[in-house]
């Protein structure tokens, strides 16, 4: 389960273009995909992006070549759009207010319409993402200034959207209504930063401000920010508590809260509400370590490393007939034979998903020598898609949505298994009518037309999974 992307933006810094290197870099974790970054001079615009890791797409000597005050950056795990070279962000065009930039974390879940309404008036797209939709809508707004362009332009999307924009002089955040997706802001002396989570501004210096608002565009120009409200803030909010379960930093604040005391809770309340015999505690790193350490702060079992991450895994390519041996699997984690031999092992993780990755690791902890192992999840079982940012499977490859808590034991060959309660997860949280919890209750906020696949308008324009823009029609 991945979500889609990191977002960033610069207003009044000569050093622009470092500064969203170093906030993309400290967002790496919401995308690992790709990566981007636009800048303005105040006369014209120039932007480097490639596909791989930010340290990798920016070298010492490509910064150098991004010269300006303004800038945005993106680092990208595709939700919507297959991955190829045309669709890393941000987008920049042309349009009748001149150079225009976006950077999108979100899913709109009304784009297949949308875009198919504009390319029957003749609209042409150059990418296969619901992120250019919106820029089309901002070009085509009768409105005059580029604010009431784009309010215009997000009257007419749904779903869940967190934006930062370059114009030539200014930078523009804005947060869909339901506020599913994190958004703030920061300043660094005279210079303002939006970004998707606040560990951004500490690598930067950076003070936390405040969040961009659900339904709030910020207008970001060298006299600061102005605010202004395109829609009305939905009731009740639809933030995604998977922010808190496994996308967010632990040392980010996000949705008004800090992330490492929302996810000690849920392990807290995991162990209230399932605690069991046994040893010692380890978690499935690096994101349910936090949660691992609130189970055993609350059961009294010791917290231990019994699996070390290897966290320099890039992407693998495993034969079917390797993948018997589990080598995707043992390629990233390593158990430890001293700290698992001949205990009873309560393994944290955070969710699962199809349930392979899990089996797998299991496998490896009992070859390690562990006598038992419970596992304890701490989140409530996956069972529906997500439209609205994260890379979900189908709903029939979601293991939940079809087994048992029992069946699901038997196959992961555990000896107990429990997930934290929806009430327990909500009941971590200061405002839990404010959630989306979709995923595993299937009551989606925002109303969506059919199944949603992130590869929907590739197969509309012939354009296959791995193609680069020169290898196909589009």
């Amino acid at each position: 389960m991945k979500d889609k992307c990191a977002v960033f933006g610069v207003c009044g810094s000569d050093e622009a273009s470092l500064l969203s290197y170093l906030g993309l870099y400290s967002l790496q974790h919401r995308g690992q995909e790709s990566s981007g970054i636009v800048v303005s001079d105040g006369r014209r615009m120039h932007e480097h992006k490639a596909m791989g890791l930010v340290s990798k797409v920016f070298p010492p000597e490509v910064l150098g070549r991004l010269p300006g005050r303004l800038a945005i950056g993106h680092n990208r795990y595709s939700t919507t759009g297959v991955s190829r070279r045309a669709n890393i962000q941000p987008l920049l065009v042309d349009c009748r207010i001149g150079q225009i930039a976006v950077a999108h974390n979100g899913n709109l879940v009304n784009a297949v319409e949308l875009r198919e309404e504009m390319e029957g008036q003749g609209s042409i797209f150059r990418s296969t993402m619901d992120s250019e939709v919106i820029l089309h809508l901002i070009a085509k707004s009768r409105e005059e200034g580029v604010e009431r362009m784009v309010a215009d332009a997000l009257r007419r999307v749904r779903g869940a959207y967190s934006l930062v924009f370059l114009l030539k002089d200014r930078v523009i955040a804005a947060r869909d209504p339901h506020g599913f997706r994190p958004l703030c802001l920061g300043r660094l002396g005279g210079t303002w930063i939006a970004a998707s989570e606040s560990c951004a501004f500490d690598i930067v210096g950076a003070e936390y401000v405040r969040d961009v608002e659900p339904g709030e565009i910020v207008s970001i120009g060298e006299d600061g920010p102005e605010s202004m409200r395109f829609a009305e803030p939905a009731d009740p909010q639809s933030r995604c508590i998977f922010e808190f379960i496994y996308f967010s930093r632990p040392d980010s604040r996000v949705f008004g809260e800090n992330v490492d005391r929302v996810r000690r809770e849920l392990g807290r309340r995991l162990a209230r509400e399932a605690s069991v015999d046994s040893d010692i505690v380890i978690a499935v790193p690096d994101s349910s370590n936090t949660i691992a350490l609130g189970y055993s702060e609350a059961s009294g079992v010791r917290f231990e490393l019994g699996l070390i991450r290897n966290h320099y895994v890039g992407r693998t390519f495993i034969q079917p007939r390797q993948n018997e041996r589990d080598w995707d699997v043992r390629i990233k984690f390593n158990p430890v034979r001293g700290v698992l031999e001949g205990r009873s092992v309560v393994v944290v993780d955070d969710s699962i998903v199809r349930g392979s990755t899990m089996r797998k690791l299991v496998t490896l902890i009992r070859g390690a020598g562990a006598a038992k192992v419970h596992l304890r999840i701490g989140s409530p079982s996956i069972t529906h898609s997500c439209f609205y940012g994260i890379d979900t499977p189908t709903r029939g490859e979601l293991i939940a949505s079809s087994h048992t808590v029992d069946h699901i034991r038997d196959y992961l060959g555990v000896d107990s298994l429990h997930y934290l309660s929806l009430e327990g997860l909500l009941s971590c949280v200061k405002e839990p009518r404010s959630y989306c919890v979709a995923c595993f209750s299937g009551n989606y906020p925002v109303e969506r037309n059919g199944e949603y696949r992130k590869d929907v308008f590739d197969k509309r324009s012939g354009c296959g999974e791995g193609m680069e823009a020169n290898e196909s029609p589009c």
